[in-house]
């Protein structure tokens, strides 16, 4: 039973799921009042309790403290609702790096009442259009070193009105920072529901077509409450580093959500790089980092070059199957487990870990608090242990789709598909076996195979093709074109660099082709259905 709204706005509410197609919520032990603003909790609440002369953030040279932040972010939500009309349950897009600019415009954003839809500085306007229309998005808040894309995005929406500039360095030189610093440093947030949206997180899927993953008010808490304090055990002299972006709730949480939520602060990188990752850890001795096997592998090898890492006490590994033999290296190394553990965009952050005291390499641990998980087959029969099946899962939180039939297929019984292949060993511990779908997942990005496919069937070298994950020992997993060439095209070095650029100017870079193959044709069905399963496994060149 959803509690009062002050959304005027009431389209996130109004495209909710149907009530028997929500997964069942546990919400014991997770009580908040009913009127809720996540934005306040972790900025005004948090300088209430204290916290006000501590960092919050580190970023573009600066640490910028509670006070600080929540200063910025009230003067921001003046001019988000005085200037530019924002209206609560307006969904407002977010477009920048990692930087303290865009935690300030998220906090804003969330204070007025918005919706907040955070993307990623690399996607394409094709790929930010279909973001938009899918959440029908008015308002863009945008870094101005980036705004190209999303202006010409813009020329032809249906929805988007405007898109206003905002400086992610530490300048405060653009539209939104000039008029935001006449505001007052006092604002009255909007007084949400805790189970009005505040968040719209994008997934892809195996099809590349968006679904938009909902997210109350009380979930940005729950999973603080739940995983962070569980698990972490965050203290206010925690420092955060980690590679993920502010965009994925993977990052948002790791990067803004924890620290916030108990007083730590967060380095934000916009070129999150491993060595930069190492620089930043060995200079403010941050204690907690959040990144993916390959960025750990990268690191373990500066340790034996001399570099001082000593002072991380926790290395959450998620984003891809961590591999055991770098788990033994850093456990080896540091003396200290690297815990890895499964979330997802739909569950917004993490749901089984392994812990400080209770970790194994190959495994990746057990629930937190508040969820419960298990391993069923098809018909949604629970599998003996030992059994590979489908993992399913819940808990505080859940997936809820914006108007999207494919509800019913991730929520069955009250329990979330996750789209991942398990096990359960006799004493508990869930292992992963492999994804359920055909999502490729390279250095802990979601990349969907038909979206890249496309790009590549736009241009006129190609005359089919079909892309597949290919196995890869330093990213876990790339993406492999196969092509059929059209007539008199080379089959060459020039023709593959020239078939990865283009993928690089149509959507996102990071999907581009690691690998590509040209073959003369392509395995099909007899009706002509392609059938990747059978080029999967194939020698990478």
């Amino acid at each position: 039973m959803l509690g009062p709204s002050a959304h005027t706005d009431t389209f996130t509410r109004d495209n909710l799921p149907p009530d028997d197609e929500w997964p069942d919520l546990l919400l014991d032990g997770f009580d908040y009042p009913e009127v809720l603003n996540a934005g306040v909790e972790f900025t005004d609440a948090m300088v209430a309790k204290g916290f006000g002369d501590n960092t919050a953030l580190i970023g573009n040279g600066r640490r910028r403290t509670y006070k600080e932040l929540t200063d910025w972010s009230n003067r921001i939500a003046h001019a988000l609702v005085e200037n530019y009309g924002v209206k609560p349950g307006n969904r407002v897009l977010i477009r920048s790096a990692n930087n303290p600019a865009m935690v300030a415009c998220w906090l804003a954003a969330t204070k007025a009442g918005a919706v907040v839809v955070n993307t990623m500085p690399m996607l394409r306007a094709g790929e930010l259009g279909q973001i938009i229309d899918k959440a029908e998005v008015e308002f863009a808040l945008c870094d101005t070193r980036i705004k190209d894309e999303l202006v010409a995005c813009g020329k032809d929406s249906r929805f988007l009105k405007k898109v206003i500039g905002f400086d992610g360095t530490a300048n405060h030189d653009a539209e939104l920072d000039r008029i935001a610093l006449d505001k007052p440093v006092k604002f009255s947030a909007v007084p949400t529901g805790r189970d009005d949206v505040a968040l719209l997180g994008f997934t892809s899927g195996t099809t590349g077509e968006p679904k938009a993953t909902m997210h109350f008010h009380r979930d940005l808490l729950i999973i603080a409450d739940a995983y962070a304090k569980e698990v972490l055990d965050v203290q206010p002299d925690d420092v955060f580093v980690g590679s993920p972006p502010l965009a994925f709730t993977f990052g948002l949480g790791g990067l803004a959500i924890f620290p916030l939520r108990f007083g730590a602060a967060a380095t934000l990188l916009e070129q999150a790089t491993p060595p930069k990752m190492i620089e930043i850890i060995e200079t403010y001795k941050a204690t907690i980092s959040f990144t993916a096997p390959t960025a750990y592998r990268v690191m373990l090898a500066a340790m034996e070059e001399g570099a001082d890492l000593s002072s991380l006490r926790i290395a959450v590994s998620a984003g891809e199957t961590l591999p055991a033999p770098i788990y033994d290296a850093w456990m080896k190394k540091t003396g200290k487990p690297m815990l890895d553990g499964i979330g997802a965009t739909e569950m917004l952050h993490i749901f089984i870990s392994n812990r400080l005291g209770d970790s194994a390499p190959g495994s990746t641990g057990k629930p937190v608090g508040g969820y419960q998980a298990k391993i069923v087959d098809d018909e949604m029969n629970e599998m003996p242990r030992g059994e590979i099946g489908r993992l399913a899962v819940r808990g505080p939180t859940g997936c809820r789709y914006l108007a999207d039939k494919r509800q019913a297929k991730y929520v069955r019984d009250g329990w979330n598909l996750t789209g991942d292949s398990f096990y359960q060993d006799e004493a508990g511990y869930f292992h992963f076996a492999a994804r359920s779908d055909d999502m490729i997942i390279s250095a802990g990005y979601n990349i969907a195979g038909p979206e890249v496919e496309a790009a590549l069937l736009s241009h006129d070298f190609v005359s089919e093709c079909a892309v597949v994950g290919a196995d890869d020992e330093e990213r876990g997993q790339i993406v492999q074109a196969h092509i059929v060439l059209a007539a008199d095209v080379p089959a060459d070095a020039a023709t593959i660099k020239a078939l990865q650029d283009h993928v690089k100017q149509v959507i996102a870079p990071y999907k581009y082709p690691r690998s590509v193959k040209f073959v003369d044709a392509l395995p099909k069905t007899a009706t002509g259905k392609i059938q990747r399963f059978a080029l999967r496994g194939r020698t990478v060149n």
